[in-house]
This record gives C-alpha cells, sequence and structure tokens, in this order.
C-alpha cells in the first residue's frame, strides 16, 4: 500500500476516534467533571490555566476542530509533510487523553466519563504516530 494513503488512513482513523471519543464524553457527562477539577484545582493551587466551559461552546468548539481536521485530509492523503508536525502533535495528545481516561478511571474504581471510547482512541493515536514516522522516514 502507498505510505501516503496508509498515512491518510491513518489520519481519518484519528479524526473517527476523536468524534466518537466526544460523542461517549457528551453522552457521559465529561464536562462536568471536568469543571469540577478545573475549579477544585484553582481553589487549591490558585492559577491554574486550564479553562471552564459551557456545553454548548465546548461541543460547538469540539465539532469545529474534528471539522477541520477532516477538512485536511486530502493533504493528508497527498503527502504534504508539513503536515507530520500536526499529526505527531494530535497522536501525543491524543495517548495522553486516552491515558487519563483509563488512568481516572482506575484511581476512582469507576468509569471515568469518555472512557469506553478511549482505546479506540488510544489505538488510532497509536496508529497515526507509527504511520507518520514510517511516512518521515521515506
Amino acid at each position: 500500500m502507498d505510505l501516503n494513503r496508509h498515512w491518510g488512513i491513518a489520519w481519518l482513523s484519528l479524526v473517527f476516534a476523536l468524534a466518537l471519543h466526544v460523542a461517549d464524553e457528551a453522552l457521559t457527562g465529561f464536562l462536568p467533571v471536568w469543571n469540577s477539577l478545573v475549579q477544585s484545582a484553582r481553589e487549591t493551587y490558585g492559577w491554574v490555566p486550564l479553562p471552564t466551559f459551557d456545553f454548548a461552546v465546548w461541543l460547538g468548539g469540539l465539532v469545529v476542530g474534528i471539522a477541520l481536521l477532516l477538512s485536511l485530509a486530502p493533504l493528508v492523503f497527498a503527502g504534504k509533510s508539513y503536515l507530520r508536525p500536526l499529526a505527531y502533535f494530535l497522536g501525543v495528545l491524543m495517548v495522553l487523553n486516552a491515558l487519563a481516561h483509563i488512568t481516572a478511571s482506575i484511581y476512582w474504581g469507576s468509569l471515568a466519563p469518555g472512557v469506553i471510547s478511549s482505546p479506540v482512541l488510544l489505538l488510532a493515536a497509536l496508529f497515526l504516530l507509527i504511520t507518520t514516522r514510517r511516512v518521515q522516514r521515506n
């Protein structure tokens, strides 16, 4: 298989996994948990550089972000090398995101909001990272 095609498939896999993850978070009450954690951190440690959101702004921003990532897919399939740093950034960010949900579930002893889709997100992020590295080597 052509490496650029493989990279494009990895990119789309991450975008669709992220969309699934956002739906999972929206349906399982992630945002109230997030806002509570941020507020608690601010009370304990002072200024914390993490935002709180209302549902419409949070979901709207994520939908726009996912649409933007989806719109970049043709450029990834075309093998545009300037997208590699973004692919690495997204891959690492989504690995950390998925691991945070899994770790929170273990720590809390119950399913954290968004954890059900986290393994899919983790696998898609690793697929993108590995594929981006393979494309970069060639």
